[in-house]
């Protein structure tokens, strides 16, 4: 599925599909959710481990790329099948595989669904999902049920209801669903997780992240790209509509889902001011940019209170003008970290009312896995070689039997702000409880290893 060719009947669809999420605020979903006859947790789970991992790409759009140079790359890893509507796009990934000297993987371009024939020709292990954020929960389900293993690119659902579908369905057929959040392979998190590990910060109180991404430019974007279907998510939903890149390291600082969870959430926006003013500045009074009614938050502040009685800060702003901060802020009884830039100040290097030497901090925590990899992943690239590590470490783990490093737990959680925030924001910022996805089984799921391959 080709994010530029994500059409008008395409948005009418999802905006059908989401929209509630903007008035919904009457109902506050506390859902306990009952496994299925015959399904099973999947907290660390383990499948066979396979010698070769044959890959299939569905949307061969702008982030495609990144991913498929990587699987090109990857030791164990063949590119089998690459899947969208816009025939033109899969076949020039078609041929990125044959210039690599990789053989030619089968393209599917018969439509919306053809992804589906894919699945059930039986010539996939894997898939990649890089579609717009409407297909990645009914791919990803359709994906577990013909017996595929499912990554999705964030976020993984944007309702609660494709939460529940993703972790409900890969309980019953035992397959991976794993949502790409690269964040969590960065050298400044994997870092930061591996001195929370090691007790650097005492015990943990606070962390913060969040998404801000000047992204306005994306409205130029009228027939088809990113910003042709993204930017309509700024009409139907007020809320954080794309909260895992700061909350995802922040989740795996804190144990979430493995000894705490996320218990409730309230949020609230600022006015939607921003994007109107863009477009008034830009284009006529009757354009299609000015025709719109944008009631997405400039900046949403959403907090989130765990069953353990921590607390997390989750921001979203992608309108106003303002330098990229993911915040990456975690603190503890013994000391603080927080990114952009890099800033520590804990007592094991002494007076925590200054900054400290950040440099010491890298000599004495790179993770063992950034420290192994950084050559590669400075090769390979990808958002300062997170990406790289990510996907090698997705092939590695299957190639090896091992549990992936985020589980479909991990993807409803994080994703579920969403959906979340917004009912918050409706309903004059009151709580709203969060789903337990794991069925209590939270309270015994070990944390997360560092590991060092």
């Amino acid at each position: 599925m080709n994010i530029e060719n994500y059409g008008r009947r395409d948005f009418i669809k999802a905006a059908a599909g989401i929209g509630g999420m903007a008035v919904a605020g009457a109902s506050v979903i506390n859902a306990a959710g009952e496994r299925a006859a015959g399904a099973k947790n999947v907290a660390a789970l383990r499948t066979p481990a396979m010698d070769k991992i044959r890959v299939g790409i569905i949307g061969c759009g702008a982030r495609h790329g990144t991913h498929l140079n990587h699987m090109l790359a990857l030791d164990g890893a063949e590119v089998t099948a690459v899947c969208d509507i816009h025939e033109p796009a899969a076949k020039a990934a078609q041929q990125r595989c044959v210039k690599s000297g990789a053989p030619a993987p089968k393209m599917y371009t018969k439509g919306e669904h053809d992804y589906r024939r894919m699945l059930s020709d039986g010539i996939v292990d894997i898939v990649y999902i890089i579609t717009p954020w409407r297909w990645h929960t009914p791919m990803a389900v359709d994906a577990m049920k013909a017996g595929v293993h499912a990554f999705i690119e964030v976020p993984a659902a944007v309702t609660l209801e494709e939460c529940w579908q993703l972790v409900d369905t890969a309980e019953k057929t035992q397959k991976h669903c794993m949502m790409l959040e690269n964040c969590c392979y960065g050298r400044e998190e994997l870092m930061v997780l591996n001195m929370c590990r090691q007790g650097v910060f005492g015990q943990l109180t606070y962390g913060e992240g969040g998404y801000i991404h000047e992204l306005r430019g994306q409205m130029g974007a009228l027939q088809r790209g990113t910003g042709f279907w993204r930017t309509k998510h700024h009409t139907t939903t007020n809320g954080n509509i794309y909260p895992t890149h700061g909350l995802g390291p922040i989740a795996q600082y804190m144990n979430i889902n493995r000894g705490d969870r996320f218990d409730r959430l309230t949020s609230m926006s600022s006015p939607a001011l921003g994007r109107a003013e863009y477009a008034r500045e830009r284009w006529p009074a009757d354009h299609i940019r000015n025709q719109a009614k944008y009631i997405l938050g400039d900046m949403n502040v959403s907090l989130i209170k765990t069953a353990k009685g921590r607390m997390i800060g989750v921001k979203h702003d992608t309108t106003t003008p303002r330098p990229y901060t993911r915040i990456n802020l975690i603190q503890g009884t013994k000391g603080i970290f927080r990114g952009y830039p890099e800033r520590v100040a804990v007592q094991k290097y002494g007076n925590t009312h200054h900054w400290q030497d950040i440099d010491k901090c890298h000599e004495e925590f790179d993770h063992p896995l950034w420290k192994k990899m950084k050559n590669d992943a400075a090769k390979h690239g990808g958002h300062g070689g997170m990406d790289f590590i990510m996907n090698w470490r997705v092939i590695y783990c299957l190639r090896n039997g091992l549990p992936l490093d985020q589980d479909v737990y991990d993807a409803a959680a994080w994703s579920a702000v969403t959906e979340t925030s917004a009912q918050s924001v409706a309903n004059g910022s009151s709580a709203v409880d969060f789903p337990d996805f794991t069925r209590g089984a939270w309270k015994t799921m070990k944390p997360l290893a560092i590991v060092s391959d």
